[in-house]
């Protein structure tokens, strides 16, 4: 029996660690190949290449579940390599073997910053070069700026980490967000007449700094505004630290349901309150500034 030719593919080349505007672009133009019969493809690796090279990863700005729903959303297939099986390989072997041999490739998409091969040797120029020979269509896609400078994952961490989610938010082209299992907390909210829902990072994610958040939350699809605590609650002892949300005008039981959350800006820091009359009272004031920076937006 003749085995039947795999259909061929425009490939998205690059990290694709937070799927960023950058990221996007580079995905976008795969995605145009799909007019003319190609399969559009994102290739991943199941690590990050530094956990490899190294043994420490950068802190994670997408979860790997929602970093697949999102790539499925826009229409593009996933297909992984394991890094340790190509890191080793020249320009050429990558080129043979990964985007040739396995992935039938008809076109390749790559940010104009794009590097493979062993040690990084291979650059667009290099890629360009492979495909000429086989007659491969290339497009070295611009780098997309943001505030003057090119987008990079390592500008939305920095970000992140230093609070400022509104810059992080336009370079990511989407609200930051995670999603986690709602724990069972001391309920001391809801005493207050303000419950909130309990979630724990994953141990590689990102944390942002410190403080409370406006944010928006999703419950069975609908989204709601909250107010996101994230830190150690220095009101309380002995409190590990967690994203602790509170869901305005919403009433229900989530413990034990994966729920995401969105953050949108930071309202403040977190600061120790005397009595839990006055926590009450700034919580009622986060609320209300939760909703003017727009946690009300599809309520």
């Amino acid at each position: 029996m003749i085995n039947s030719p795999s259909p061929e593919t425009a490939v998205a080349l690059g990290s694709f660690d937070g799927l960023h505007i950058g990221h996007k672009s580079v995905i976008a133009c795969a995605l145009s190949f799909k007019e003319r019969g190609l399969i559009p493809c994102v290739l991943l690796f199941n690590s990050h290449p530094l956990s490899v090279l190294t043994g420490s990863a950068p802190p994670a700005l997408l979860q790997r579940t929602v970093r697949s729903r999102m790539l499925a959303d826009m229409g593009i297939k996933e297909k992984f390599a394991a890094f340790e099986e190509v890191m080793n390989m020249s320009p050429r072997e990558f080129f043979d073997e990964i985007l040739i041999g396995r992935l039938s490739a008809g076109a390749v998409c790559c940010g104009a910053n794009f590097h493979f091969g062993k040690n990084g040797e291979g650059n667009t120029d290099t890629l360009a070069a492979l495909c000429r020979e086989k007659g491969i269509e290339i497009v070295t896609v611009p780098l997309v700026y943001c505030g003057g400078s090119p987008v990079s994952s390592s500008r939305i961490r920095e970000a992140i980490k230093n609070g400022d989610i509104p810059a992080a938010n336009e370079m990511l082209g989407y609200e930051f967000c995670y999603e986690a299992i709602v724990r069972t907390g001391s309920k001391r909210g809801r005493q207050m007449g303000f419950p909130t829902i309990n979630q724990y990072f994953e141990d590689d994610f990102i944390v942002p700094k410190t403080g409370v958040y406006a944010s928006r939350v999703t419950v069975d699809g609908k989204e709601y505004p909250g107010v996101t605590n994230i830190g150690l609650r220095p009101s309380f002892e002995n409190e590990d630290l967690r994203s602790e949300t509170c869901i305005l005008n919403f009433s229900g039981d989530l413990y034990g349901e994966t729920i995401k959350v969105s953050l949108i800006e930071r309202i403040r820091d977190e600061r120790p309150f005397a009595d839990m009359d006055e926590l009450r009272s700034q919580i009622k004031k986060d609320a209300e500034q939760s909703l003017i920076l727009g946690g009300c937006r599809h309520v």
